[in-house]
């Protein structure tokens, strides 16, 4: 049986739901998947053993500073505004950066 607990609304239990569905069910193994992108955190309702982790890593561009004419084009390009080109530099915010 597979069961996908989804909405695009933050804050409307999904969670909850899915984590106490996962505990009440009879059957094990249990394989739980948080997709969560911004705030992953059923492991605090399940409290799973973690076997084994990976570190996980975003890909951030970086500009060469020597090749940069400061037009400004990947500033307009970066959706999330993660680019802030001055006049004698590109600032990049990587706390900001989806890839």
């Amino acid at each position: 049986m597979i069961l996908s607990v989804a909405s695009g609304k933050g804050g409307t239990g999904k969670t909850l739901v899915a984590t106490s569905l996962a505990l009440s069910l009879d059957i094990t193994p249990v394989q739980f998947l948080d997709c969560d992108v911004e705030e992953p955190n059923a492991h605090l309702f399940i409290k799973p053993e973690i076997i084994k982790t990976e570190p996980i890593y975003t890909l951030v561009p970086t500009v060469d500073g020597k090749l940069c004419s400061q037009c400004g084009d990947c500033a307009r390009f970066c959706q999330y505004n993660a680019l802030l080109v001055l006049t004698q530099e590109v600032m990049d915010f990587p706390a900001l950066c989806h890839s």
